[in-house]
C-alpha cells in the first residue's frame, strides 16, 4: 500500500478569522463555506483545512502543524510585521531546524520552520530528545 498525505484539518471557532489567519501566512484559500475552508500550501503539494466545531467545549488540538519556509527568518520577520505574535521566536534546535512557534485565533499550535539538510527522513538515526 502506498500512502501520501493530502491534508490536515483543524477545527476553529471562526472560519472566517481563520481564513484571515492563514491566508496572512500564505496559503491559497480554494474553498470556503460558514462551516468549513481549505488551503493549498504554496507548493501545491498538500492542503490544508479547518472547520467550524460545533459540538461540546472547544479545546485547540493538541497536535503541532509545521509549515516549513526556506526564508523563516524573512517570513517570520514578516508575520511580526503584519501584528502576528510569536510564543517562540525563532531557534536553532540540536536536530538542525530552525523553529519558530505561534497559535492560530483558536489556539491550535502552528509551527513555521526551516529543516535544510536535516529532515526526519534523511538522518533517521537523529534522536531529537
Amino acid at each position: 500500500m502506498s500512502l501520501a498525505l493530502n491534508q490536515v484539518t483543524v477545527s476553529v471557532h471562526h472560519v472566517s478569522e481563520a481564513v484571515a489567519f492563514y491566508k496572512g501566512l500564505g496559503l491559497h484559500l480554494i474553498v470556503h463555506s460558514p462551516h468549513y475552508a481549505r488551503f493549498v500550501c504554496p507548493d501545491g503539494l498538500s492542503t490544508f483545512s479547518v472547520h467550524l466545531h460545533r459540538e461540546g467545549t472547544f479545546q485547540p488540538s493538541t497536535t503541532t502543524v509545521y509549515f516549513e519556509c526556506a526564508q523563516v527568518d524573512h517570513a517570520v520577520s514578516s508575520q511580526k510585521a503584519h501584528g502576528y505574535v510569536f510564543e517562540q521566536d525563532l531557534k536553532d534546535k540540536p536536530w538542525g531546524w530552525r523553529e519558530a512557534y505561534l497559535r492560530d485565533p483558536s489556539g491550535n499550535l502552528i509551527c513555521l520552520y526551516y529543516a535544510g539538510q536535516s529532515r526526519g527522513y534523511q538522518r533517521a538515526s537523529t534522536s531529537i530528545s
